[in-house]
């Protein structure tokens, strides 16, 4: 189960700096000019989780297998993207295929980085990107509704449906709103995904600072912290610049660095963590002596689908889940204790599997 975030932005925000850092390589591109990012880089990361270590230590795992994460690296965009212009197209094509959104504004200034339009305004950056998105909305909900015509006249129950939903979504994309304003009803949200409208996308704010303010932030990150609240959004502070070099260290060095610098945790720690809860993912655990693994389902996930995400054979044969609360096996000491004491559950197909949940799962072949 792939989960992919785009790192979007206009132009010369530090985009690509951060990517770089995110996958600990050097493979994407970072030039100070725009566009230098032209096919969309993708990189997996682990998603941080002390959780994993500890459940590992316990168990005497032999193996540290935690979850990931999928990061694409888009070309950066500009005015008129909706339109075509710059590599618009090619930037709306490859956010439509991503789950979510980390939308880096450019909250440093240095005369030696060019900004496309002369000042730094990180709130009308984003205000430039989301306009384009939403204009692009508008344009793929035209389109729609003219081939919806003849379907709901035919009588297609889910082409009405569609048409409703697009109806409601162009209503509140003219008031100048993204379509993840539009209330959708649990029974609409496999019709209003399968729109693919841009602007539904969640979005985390990514502000990237200088390294003198990576602790605190500044007046810019500010700005976008106080627009991101007033939207319901996520943000996070960060400094692309210190984090790619904090990348290339070994861990020792690395905290070593972060203590410097005044920094309790890298960023991209946060970062990771930020598009994990953005994504409403949550976490379970598999324990043995061979491995301790983390998997990735999304919330409200029942039991049987959170055992298909190990294998298809595990949801299709699922018998039932042997459950332990994550506090639990770490207060028994392990699976053996946590039987001892009563801790250990059996749960069936109708049970949703919690963030931290230890299981075994038990399957007809």
């Amino acid at each position: 189960m792939g989960f992919k975030t785009g790192i979007v932005g206009l132009p010369n925000v530090g985009k690509s700096t951060l990517f770089n850092a995110l996958t600990k390589t050097a493979a994407a591109q970072a030039a100070n000019f725009p566009f230098c990012t032209i096919e969309p880089n993708v990189g997996e990361v682990s998603v941080p989780d002390a959780r994993l270590d500890k459940l590992a230590a316990i168990a005497g795992s032999a193996k540290i297998i935690p979850t990931r994460m999928t990061f694409v690296d888009i070309a950066g965009l500009v005015k008129g993207a909706s339109k075509g212009e710059g590599l618009g197209n090619q930037f709306l094509a490859n956010i439509r295929e991503c789950d979510a959104i980390a939308h880096v504004l450019r909250c440093f200034e240095d005369d030696d980085i060019t900004h496309v339009s002369g000042t730094i305004d990180p709130v009308e950056d984003a205000e430039v990107i989301e306009t384009e998105l939403m204009l692009a909305d508008l344009d793929s909900i035209e389109k729609r509704l003219v081939g919806l015509v003849r379907k709901i006249k035919g009588g297609d129950r889910d082409a009405l449906e569609q048409n409703d939903l697009l109806l409601r979504a162009k209503a509140v994309l003219e008031e100048g709103k993204p379509a993840r304003t539009v209330p959708v009803a649990e029974d609409e949200q496999k019709q209003w995904k399968m729109l693919q409208l841009l602007t539904a996308k969640k979005i985390l704010y990514v502000c990237n600072v200088d390294e003198e303010n990576a602790a605190k932030g500044n007046a810019f990150s500010e700005r976008v912290a106080a627009m991101a609240a007033e939207q319901g959004a996520a943000c996070v502070v960060i400094s692309a610049a210190i984090e790619e070099e904090i990348s290339q260290l070994d861990s020792e060095e690395a905290a070593m660095f972060l203590e410097e610098m005044g920094l309790q945790e890298a960023g991209l720690d946060r970062l990771i963590l930020a598009g994990h809860e953005l994504l409403e993912l949550k976490t379970y655990f598999t324990v043995g002596p061979k491995e301790a693994r983390a998997w990735t389902i999304r919330k409200g996930t029942l039991a049987p689908a959170a055992a298909g995400v190990i294998h298809g054979d595990f949801e299709r044969g699922f018998i039932r889940g042997e459950t332990i609360a994550y506090d639990d096996f770490i207060a028994c000491n392990g699976e053996l204790g946590a039987k001892e004491n009563g801790k250990m559950r059996a749960e069936g197909k109708t049970y949703e599997v919690q963030d931290g949940d230890v299981l075994h799962f038990l399957f007809n072949t």
